[in-house]
């Protein structure tokens, strides 16, 4: 597929702008343009932006109802009550209950920790779980990742004595649930600067709290940021202003002294040896702490975080990497089979958004569907199965459509959702999927525009192959950790051809390995197409085209700079 390129030329006055900025700061022009696009226009924004700190991390206590929490939870250890870490088990969930459960159990015995079975107990608070609570003499219990609408559980579980703190990241509804503490900056009367929190990273604020109010140094929490990378990375949220911060100082743990579960997942996905980045961490590091909670239970991958011996760690990890092999052949088939509904169904093509139902497919991989069809069809996906006499899903959306307010607008069908501007979980009646389906579609319809459903691919400046040096790409990589709010740029190179050598590789022979000349400057750049083996012919015929693409290491020779290539167009005239 061939994308729309959207290319801004630069004002004259961002040009002066930023060859000012690259007196003072020594990097490339085209670099100090970046910065300014992303708001950073001075000479001691980029010195922050380029060196994050961690002082200045906000005081956890900015946030609603951080107070009540760390007093309820001092309380509690001064009670010697049993505490409970509760959450979900997705990568956010995970990540965080190990967080929590790693840095209290160093000042406390009384704690255990637990992550609901996504299919005999479904996502967020569940009766088993409380009533397990009771039996265990739980008094209070700290949920992370979900419990937001947790209503009647957490009103159930007040019946019996036990008390929440709700650490979350997801739109709260109107009424809260009635909770001791709710931790989430997304409660509209929360003042928090920061609403782009994951679970996990609401987690570490309630540890950074509980540990200023003990007068426990924070240097205590910094082993603990390699989970907040992890999950920051995993969860999709915005890198940018505390988060930026998080990931920053996560990812130099990660590389530097990573914990024994996290460097026995790094080693068996065969990371060991390299810088890791958060992409590392999108497509390698993340799946596999997924893999359990999404085959079996999300309460072996928490296992595995909180291991303090190497030996077991490499052992769970082979686990949950056949985990992971197991999820990626049902996942291939399930999103084989939806593409083939898709294709074969005249009225989803034609529709601005794809719902999509059947009751034998698996439910921990439907969310991993709905995301592979909404990057090949550009519209906002919800993928359905059966539960009994419900059906649950996933919803996935595009830039710029808030699939939380569409699956909203059906509230009166649903049992249960949650979620946020670009995904959601939800349950409704299995008889009431048909008219779901009608009004989900309509009110796409309705609300998204045109654009939103167009492959799009933004490029940050157009440039010669000679411009491209390992100087250049050193400065780059200043611009990480890449993610959301501050995406890994893209540059355009017109008119390049095939130095002769280049040619179709992979099992499939689905890529493109390319040595390239770009015909302004005569310098020739190796680069890798990911997928696009259909423009092998065209590159083969020597003649011109233009490329975007990212800068990237060559990892099997180190130090050179290669081209990964998103897209290609071809130069008809």
């Amino acid at each position: 597929m061939h994308f729309k390129w959207i290319y801004n030329t630069p004002s004259p006055t961002l040009m002066r702008q930023a060859s000012e900025l690259s007196e003072k700061l020594n990097i490339a022009p085209v670099l100090c343009r970046l910065l300014i696009e992303r708001g950073i226009t001075t000479e001691s924004a980029a010195k922050r932006f380029f060196r994050p700190q961690l002082n200045d991390l906000i005081n956890p206590f900015l946030m609603k109802d951080m107070d009540i929490a760390v007093d309820r939870l001092n309380d509690a250890m001064g009670r010697k009550e049993r505490i409970m870490v509760y959450g979900d088990y997705d990568v956010d969930g995970c990540t965080a209950v190990a967080l929590v459960y790693k840095f209290l159990r160093l000042y406390y015995s009384n704690i255990e920790y637990y992550i609901p079975d996504r299919y005999e107990e479904g996502y967020g608070v569940s009766r088993k779980a409380i009533d397990m609570a009771n039996e265990n003499g739980v008094k209070l219990i700290i949920i992370l990742d979900c419990g937001i609408k947790a209503h009647e559980q957490i009103e159930y579980a007040k019946t019996l004595g036990i008390d929440f703190i709700i650490c979350d990241h997801h739109v709260p509804d109107d009424v809260l649930p009635p909770a001791v503490a709710i931790l989430n900056p997304k409660r509209p009367d929360d003042s928090y600067p920061f609403k782009h929190l994951c679970g996990c990273g609401v987690g570490f604020k309630l540890m950074q709290a509980f540990a200023k109010n003990n007068g426990i140094p924070f240097s205590r929490l910094i082993p603990l940021l390699d989970l907040c990378a992890v999950s920051i990375a995993a969860d999709l949220v915005e890198v940018t202003d505390e988060n930026r911060v998080l990931a920053y100082h996560g990812l130099k743990q990660l590389n530097q002294n990573p914990s024994v579960g996290l460097k026995s997942i790094i080693d068996i996905c065969g990371l060991s040896g390299r810088e890791i980045s958060m992409s590392d961490i999108v497509f390698k590091i993340g799946p596999r702490i997924n893999a359990s909670g999404r085959m079996e239970n999300g309460k072996l991958s928490v296992d595995l975080l909180v291991e303090k011996e190497y030996n077991n760690a490499i052992q769970a990890a082979k686990h949950i990497d056949a985990y992971n092999e197991q999820r990626r052949d049902i996942d291939k088939q399930m999103t084989d089979e939806a593409n083939g509904i898709v294709e074969k169904l005249e009225s989803q093509r034609h529709r601005s958004s794809i719902v999509l139902y059947d009751e034998n497919w698996k439910k921990g991989v439907i969310g991993i569907v709905a995301s592979r069809l909404t990057e090949i069809y550009f519209r906002p996906t919800v993928v359905l199965t059966r539960d009994g006499q419900f059906a649950t899903g996933s919803a996935r959306s595009v830039a710029g459509f808030d699939v939380y307010s569409a699956i909203k607008s059906c509230r009166d069908l649903l049992i249960n959702f949650g979620g946020h501007t670009y995904a959601c979980g939800l349950t409704i009646r299995w008889e009431d999927v048909p008219e779901f389906s009608k009004r989900f579609y309509k009110y796409v319809e309705e609300h998204i525009e045109p654009t939103q459903t167009e492959a799009t691919l933004t490029v940050d400046a157009v440039i010669d192959f000679r411009d491209i040096s390992r100087r250049l790409y050193h400065d780059l990589k200043r611009f990480a950790p890449f993610g959301p709010g501050n995406v890994k740029p893209t540059f355009c190179t017109r008119n390049v051809y095939d130095f002769g050598t280049s040619k179709v590789v992979g099992r499939e022979q689905e890529h493109i390995k390319l040595e390239l000349v770009d015909s302004n400057s005569n310098t020739v750049m190796n680069g890798i197409a990911f997928g696009q083996s259909a423009s092998a012919r065209y590159i083969k015929s020597r003649r011109s085209f233009d490329i975007v693409y990212t800068l990237e290491e060559n990892i099997y020779k180190r130090g050179n700079v290669q081209l990964q290539i998103e897209d290609i167009k071809p130069n008809e005239d």
